[in-house]
């Protein structure tokens, strides 16, 4: 009995010292550096209300199913990580699986102390990283000061439900030599308001790192539901977007990536574009005002790289100036379809595709929509009744594209009329129901099942090479399988990466002609799916 007693208090003691190391810790200012570095997969560390020198965070750890959290209270008062000369205020190395949450962070009005960074370039492994409902501000000793920055390649990274007041660049991805590359991220509903330069920046990537962990693979970057807002201040560095994407390694690793950027908020810029964009995007279901009288509203070119893709749809553009504009037609394909624009010079440029828009000048808008506007708090662009509609809009060929199937308030295009024929960025008319139009944060749309969809597509780069070619469904299963219409294509295996996900490798053959294709899931216990997705230049389509 003495020996099991024993046994019971040593398991018990054994059980107690797990807890701390996989459990909530409760910090403030006098002890706080010394907790980070215990913290353990699983962790929280929770900071008290008070003011915090810089927060250096390294070598923290965490596993996909257990993230370290570090965070402040939820409601003010706030914990307060304060900037110092020299420093930026909260400095992440060699980190994975780590959130942020909840902190102020605050760099004073220090040049160059940036509010959150990674930096390191190749020899600095941070990924995983989610900064979730922080307020940022003092990053205003200059343009170049950053709320938010990566100089080092990351992926993984989450940023979203923060504010970003008054930066000199309010998000700035990348470095400006293209070697840095950001991977793999979802950026939404944050506000960013007021920068001197740009709000959000992404980079350049002329190629990607062959780091242990780095995705390869073709992957998306998602930048959603968040407000970009600026205003008349001049940069002494010269005048910037309010957000713009740069182009992918031209082959290669990441030659197939994407941005997805849909469910914005575009608000003012009198002196640049809202909006720049070359390389492989998807641009819809945003909202466009009060650009400049000179300057597109929304600029789709080659820069530093080529414009290669470049799909605009169901957006809504209310300008001064002229509305969307190509530079440079998308070497692998370019649309604008169903959008709503009133502008001085609507849509422009070498356009691939262009169809079932509805375009018109500022004055015509209020015939339109209830409340036309550069005015954020009295801007409603909701449509009219009647007004925005006009025939059916085929949506396939951007089926690839995560939310195509729903519009700026993340309800379904189709809104009881059994196809899509709202033109602009709401799938509706009479009283919006959804997010009135503010200069605050946008919030999440509304919960919704997943609807299946085709990820990503690539013709093989030599005969009989192979390509990937993986979906999403909510009612995939195990045991599902795969199979594709036409010659020149078989499946050689089926792979179950989880139950909403499959990845298909696929065998071309070196004489498979190019075109439209289908592939069907079938699985043991749900009904099948059907995609469609062409075969071509290795570039995404339908």
């Amino acid at each position: 009995m003495r020996r099991l007693l024993v046994g019971i208090c040593t398991l018990a003691a054994w059980n107690a010292a797990q807890s701390l190391h996989a459990g909530v810790r409760n910090a403030s200012p006098s002890d706080y550096q010394s907790l980070l570095q215990s913290l353990k997969p699983g962790d929280t560390l929770n900071l008290a209300a008070g003011q915090y020198p810089r927060l250096s965070l390294a070598n923290l750890n965490g596993t996909p199913d257990a993230w370290i959290t570090i965070q402040g209270p939820a409601s003010d008062p706030p914990a307060v990580i304060q900037g110092g000369a020299n420093h930026n205020t909260v400095e992440i190395e060699n980190c994975s699986y780590v959130s942020i949450e909840n902190l102020r962070i605050d760099s004073r009005g220090i040049p160059g102390a940036f509010g959150i960074s990674a930096r390191g370039r190749d020899h600095n492994l941070t990924h995983h990283i989610r900064i979730e409902g922080n307020t940022l501000i003092g990053q205003n000793g200059g343009q170049q000061t950053d709320g938010i920055s990566t100089k080092t390649p990351t992926w993984g990274w989450v940023i979203r439900y923060n504010r970003i007041l008054n930066a000199g660049t309010g998000l700035y991805l990348g470095d400006s030599d293209g070697t840095q590359p950001f991977v793999g991220g979802v950026i939404e509903n944050n506000l960013i308001k007021d920068t001197i330069g740009y709000d959000m920046e992404i980079k350049d990537q002329h190629s990607l790192p062959a780091l242990p962990g780095m995705p390869l693979g073709p992957t998306s970057t998602i930048i959603r539901n968040n407000v970009f807002i600026k205003d008349d201040q001049a940069s002494p560095d010269g005048d910037r977007p309010n957000l713009i994407v740069g182009a992918f390694p031209e082959t290669g690793p990441g030659a197939l990536n994407m941005y997805e950027i849909y469910g914005n908020y575009f608000v003012h810029n009198h002196r640049e574009a809202l909006f720049q964009g070359s390389g492989r995007l998807s641009l819809h279901d945003n909202i466009f005002i009060d650009g400049s009288y000179t300057y597109p509203a929304v600029v789709l070119q080659k820069q530093n790289g080529p414009l290669k893709v470049a799909l605009v749809y169901n957006n809504t553009v209310y300008t001064s100036g002229p509305g969307i504009h190509f530079n440079n037609a998308a070497s692998s394909g370019g649309a604008v379809i169903g959008n709503l624009v009133f502008a001085s010079n609507p849509i422009s440029g070498p356009i691939t595709e262009l169809a079932d828009n509805i375009t018109g000048t500022l004055e015509n808008a209020s015939m339109y929509v209830h409340s036309p506007s550069f005015e954020p708090s009295a801007a409603d662009f909701y449509p009219l009744p009647g007004k925005c509609q006009g025939a059916p809009i085929d949506l396939t060929m951007f089926q690839s594209d995560e939310d195509y199937t729903v519009d700026f308030n993340g309800m379904p295009k189709t809104q009881g009329k059994g196809a899509v024929v709202f033109r602009g960025a709401y799938a509706g008319e009479g009283k919006n129901a959804g997010w009135p139009l503010d200069i605050g944060p946008k919030p999440p749309y509304p919960p919704r099942p997943k609807t299946p969809r085709v990820i990503w597509i690539g013709s093989a780069t030599q005969p009989g090479g192979r390509t990937e070619l993986t979906l999403t469904g909510a009612n995939f299963s195990d045991g599902a399988t795969v199979s594709v219409s036409g010659s020149g294509i078989k499946v050689s295996a089926t792979t179950v990466n989880s139950k909403t996900e499959i990845t298909a490798k696929l065998v071309i053959a070196a004489d498979a002609a190019s075109g439209a294709r289908e592939v069907t899931v079938t699985t043991p216990m749900g009904p099948s799916n059907t995609f469609k997705f062409r075969l071509g230049s290795g570039h995404r389509q339908m």
